[in-house]
C-alpha cells in the first residue's frame, strides 16, 4: 500500500470500531483521545471497552455488523475476529468514500494507524504502510530512546517564537528562516545533553 502520512483533525467526527477484543480496545482509545465520538459494534466485549462507556463520546452496540452501522461515520476500524466480516466492511466503507483500516489485512483498507511517539504536541508518526506494524512499534520505540520530553518543552518554545513573529507582521521567508535556525539550535542542544547523558 502506498500512502500518504497525514494527521487528521478527527475532533467531534463519527468513527465506528467493528470489534471487542484488546486490538478494538486500542483504537477505540486512541480515537477518544483525538476527540472523536466512536461507536462500537461487537458480539463480545472485553472487559477495558466496558470501562470507556463513562465517556459521552462512546457508544456501544452488542449484535452483528450491519451496513447501516456505517450512517454517518467518518472513519471505521475493521477489528472483528472475522477476516470475511472485516473484509465486507472494508467493501462496504469504500464503496461509501469512507474512510476504513483493516487490523489483520491492512492491504484491504485504504488507511493504517501509525505508531505514534508523543513528547507533549509534538507527534512522530512511524508507518511501514500497514507491510508490518510490529516493524513500525520497534523502530518507535527505538527513537523514544533518542527524543525525550524536552523535545515537546522546546516545541512550545518555538510555537510561542513563531506567533511573536507573526503577530509583529514579518514575512513569512524571514519568520522560517529564523525559526529554522532557532530549531535547528534546539535540537543540537537537546542531542549533546543526551549524548552526554
Amino acid at each position: 500500500m502506498t500512502c500518504l502520512t497525514l494527521s487528521i483533525e478527527i475532533q467531534g467526527r463519527n468513527t465506528l470500531v467493528v470489534g471487542g477484543g484488546a486490538v478494538a480496545c486500542r483504537k477505540t482509545k486512541k480515537l477518544l483521545k483525538a476527540g472523536a465520538r466512536v461507536y462500537v459494534v461487537t458480539l463480545s466485549l472485553d472487559s477495558e471497552i466496558k470501562k470507556l462507556q463513562q465517556s459521552a463520546d462512546f457508544r456501544l452496540r452488542i449484535g452483528p455488523y450491519t451496513p447501516h452501522d456505517l450512517d454517518e461515520i467518518f472513519l471505521v476500524v475493521a477489528a472483528s475476529d472475522s477476516i470475511e466480516t472485516n473484509a465486507e466492511i472494508a467493501r462496504e466503507a469504500q464503496q461509501r468514500g469512507i474512510l476504513v483500516a483493516v487490523v489483520n489485512a491492512p492491504k484491504l483498507g485504504n488507511c493504517t494507524f501509525p505508531a505514534v511517539l508523543q513528547r507533549g504536541a509534538l507527534e512522530i508518526a512511524v508507518s511501514s504502510g500497514g507491510r508490518c506494524p510490529a516493524f513500525s512499534v520497534l523502530v518507535r520505540d527505538h527513537l523514544a530512546t533518542l527524543i525525550g520530553e524536552d523535545f515537546g518543552s522546546a516545541l512550545e518554545q518555538l510555537a510561542a517564537e513563531r506567533e511573536k513573529l507573526l503577530t509583529e507582521g514579518n514575512c513569512s521567508t524571514y519568520n522560517a528562516k529564523i525559526v529554522r535556525a532557532q530549531a535547528q539550535q534546539l535540537i543540537a542542544a537537546l542531542s549533546d545533553t543526551k549524548e552526554t547523558v
